[in-house]
């Protein structure tokens, strides 16, 4: 999502304020329980943002499926972020995104072990996951995106807050990014500034500890995003990986259905001078007419054809693969760099693991079920 110029932003200040007014008066709801939140008897961890856009949220719930599943049985819910198909759904290895999403099918092929659901009624859902058979029943599950789904109350909040859009600079919607006044930070027991450049200074990590200004009970960490060798999309068809290195001999078209392209883009311009970007916006579904408009801007370059390749996301890819009508010299050119997350220092990293195991552990059910 990309905002108005400055002056037509100015002009939806009053925009901002009754929307604001809304928001602050349905959270005072819940504050003061005229609206009922619901607690389960299992660890919830929602992974959310106050914000519109990308902050990263699902390289972060697959660093903590990574991070728990060896000791215990982990579920993802999600809601399926513009789904074609409504109601309650299990992911499968072999579901379409249009019928789950691209982001939660991404997760369920990246662990097929983990129990991947997707519901726009959160608590419901939570319901149904908890009716499963004690021996297969999760014993944590991941909240993604849930941080204003306050029907659900989670027993521990990660906020996310993109490094390059400072939360407290920023206005509500719909002159700035927020989805809610900044003071909705103060539910989360953790806030991540994901996104971060590797030659941050010092003075910039204390730059957004002073802004965010955070309660004592909250804990405050930094990441950025580790990125791998260019995978093929279709592994079929072509079985070659390559570093970001040999892209400096490329012509990179860089094709994105994601909210916040620019750090890659700034990834790649590191690793070629040829670089095409194409953006469409955020969880595309690519058409006919999409893969047309890029064969085309293809066709125009006058080099060799082997030097021509098409890089994407692993959210894209994931959108790609469910295409039939991708011809066969298409799907050999286009490659997905994946992510990970990590964190900026190490004694953060192990603060941060320690923290989340401990909070799982000390469930009394899974003291007793965690997996030897």
């Amino acid at each position: 999502m990309e905002l108005p110029p400055p002056n037509i932003r100015r002009s939806l200040l009053p925009l901002s304020w009754l929307y604001g007014l809304g928001v602050r008066f349905r959270n005072w709801l819940f504050d003061a329980r005229i609206l009922k939140q619901h607690k389960f008897d299992i660890p919830v961890i929602c992974v959310g943002n106050i914000t519109v856009g990308g902050t990263g949220k699902t390289p972060h719930i697959e660093y903590l499926i990574e991070l728990l599943s060896s000791r215990y049985r982990v579920a993802v819910l999600s809601r399926g972020y513009k789904r074609k198909r409504k109601g309650f759904r299990i992911v499968d290895v072999d579901s379409k995104p249009q019928d789950v999403g691209d982001e939660p099918l991404q997760i369920k092929q990246k662990f097929p072990e983990t129990l991947v659901v997707v519901d726009k009624n959160r608590r419901g859902a939570i319901e149904k996951i908890r009716s499963i058979d004690a021996e297969e029943r999760p014993q944590v599950i991941l909240l993604d995106d849930g941080f204003q789904h306050r029907h659900v109350s989670p027993s521990l909040s990660i906020l996310l807050v993109d490094s390059n859009r400072p939360v407290y600079e920023d206005k509500l919607l719909p002159a700035g990014y927020l989805r809610e006044p900044l003071r909705g930070k103060d539910r989360a027991s953790i806030v991540i500034v994901t996104k971060c450049s590797r030659d941050m200074q010092p003075i910039d990590f204390r730059i957004y500890e002073n802004g965010l200004d955070l309660y004592p009970y909250q804990d405050l960490y930094f990441t950025t995003f580790d990125y791998g060798n260019l995978m093929p999309v279709f592994p079929q068809l072509q079985q070659e990986t390559l570093e970001p290195d040999d892209l400096r001999k490329k012509h990179v078209f860089l094709v994105t259905g994601i909210a916040s392209p620019q750090p890659l883009v700034e990834k790649l311009e590191l690793k070629t001078y040829n670089l095409y970007p194409i953006f469409f916006p955020d969880h595309h579904f690519f058409n006919k007419e999409d893969i047309r408009k890029i064969t085309d801007e293809m066709e125009t370059l006058d080099v060799d054809e082997d030097d021509k390749i098409i890089v994407t996301t692993e959210k894209d890819a994931i959108r790609f693969r469910a295409l039939s009508f991708l011809d066969e010299n298409i799907k050999r050119r286009i490659y997905y760099i994946p992510v990970r997350v990590q964190f900026m220092k190490k004694r953060e990293k192990e603060s941060f693991n320690k923290k989340i195991n401990k909070h799982v552990r000390s469930n009394q059910t899974n003291s007793r079920l965690s997996k030897k």
